[in-house]
């Protein structure tokens, strides 16, 4: 099956636009109520600004904090602000103007690949709703900022689209983009060798998947082999930059301590929405799994959830960390696809008008770190 063209994908593009357009809206009403400004929420505010300066400066910036602890602007991988560079080279816009042009168009691309890969396994109808539900997503407006989720998950999504098709070359190349846009780029590496991993032992192999295999990792694994060199930390030394930020993997432990400690608290209903959130994660997985979705979105969506869940820091930004998983949207979208048109439509419809609602709430408060 070849990649589906724009035509055939139109549906789902233009509901993708439709969703985005109503978050940004909503923002916009909510920030001229509040006396806020939704370019600067979108484009210089919290990651956005470290992306900005990378692509003004260069990698060296730091950060020391009264406790001693060292944030790094090496802990942010390069793609994101490559491009915006390029697109401020281009057009004369500043670097977080053009990281919002960045997203915009990486937006796209992700919804496009979203829909590749679903109608490929479970029609062109649920391919829509699943589009419609990863645009719908509480934490969505992180689609529209000058973050590098949309950037990352269109990458995925075109990776795993390749190598269910054994496009070998492609999805090698693809993963290595990944892996220059985000720490977790391992979990497209890992699905696209699981990948060719099934497709050899049927006695697939070849030299094209061979090229494909050794592209995946090249992207992570230059970048870490740059900061530990830089750093004189060697293989460890990107660790230690993300150690500085108090990020590291714990299993889940102080997570679920965060967890509890809202639980035993006057913050119960925050904690029990955290409770409620991870159990519908974990939920939407399972049926994942139910539903027999190739091992290459297993493994994927798998990957994106425990480097997301079992992190010890940033508690706020897991939701956004999340992101990126859609496989998780295929289940509730064949289940969608199955509803009639006008039912489904509106609880498709709710859900964006939730999420637009809390995107601006989100923005204009705590928003994601």
């Amino acid at each position: 099956m070849n990649p589906p063209g724009p035509r055939r994908a139109a549906p789902a593009l233009a509901v993708f636009v439709a969703v985005r357009l109503l978050g940004l809206g909503v923002l916009a009403v909510w920030c001229a109520a509040a006396g806020s400004s939704p370019h600067t929420l979108l484009s210089a505010r919290w990651d956005s600004l470290w992306y900005a300066r990378i692509a003004a400066e260069g990698y060296g910036y730091e950060v020391v904090l009264p406790s001693g602890a060292v944030h790094s602007n090496l802990a942010f991988f390069p793609l994101l602000p490559w491009l915006e560079r390029l697109v401020a080279a281009v057009t004369g816009l500043s670097y977080g103007s053009a990281g919002l042009v960045v997203s915009a168009v990486a937006g796209l691309a992700a919804a496009w690949g979203i829909f590749a890969v679903a109608e490929r396994l479970h029609g062109r109808r649920a391919a829509v709703f699943a589009v419609a539900l990863w645009a719908a997503l509480p934490v969505a407006i992180v689609q529209s900022m000058a973050y590098s989720e949309a950037l990352f998950t269109a990458l995925a999504a075109w990776a795993l689209f390749h190598a269910l098709r054994g496009n070998w070359p492609a999805a090698g190349l693809l993963a290595a983009g990944a892996g220059l846009t985000r720490p977790v780029g391992a979990a497209v590496v890992a699905a696209v060798w699981v990948a060719a991993a099934l497709a050899a032992r049927r006695g697939e192999g070849s030299r094209r998947m061979a090229l494909g295999v050794l592209l995946a990792p090249m992207g992570a694994a230059a970048y870490v082999l740059w900061v530990g060199r830089r750093t004189g930390g060697g293989l460890l030394g990107y660790l230690d930059v993300q150690a500085g930020w108090g990020n590291g993997f714990d299993g889940g432990w102080a997570f679920a301590h965060f967890i509890g400690a809202r639980l035993a608290s006057p913050a119960f209903p925050a904690g029990l929405g955290l409770l409620v959130g991870v159990a519908l994660v974990l939920w939407l997985y399972r049926l994942c799994v139910r539903q027999r979705q190739p091992a290459a979105l297993l493994v994927y969506a798998g990957v994106v959830v425990a480097l997301a869940l079992c992190a010890s820091g940033y508690f706020g930004s897991k939701p956004r960390l999340l992101l990126p998983a859609f496989p998780l949207m295929l289940p509730p979208a064949v289940a969608l696809a199955r509803w009639r048109t006008g039912r489904a439509a509106a609880v498709a419809g709710a859900l964006a008008v939730g999420a637009a609602v809390y995107g601006a709430f989100w923005l204009n408060g705590s928003g994601p770190p």
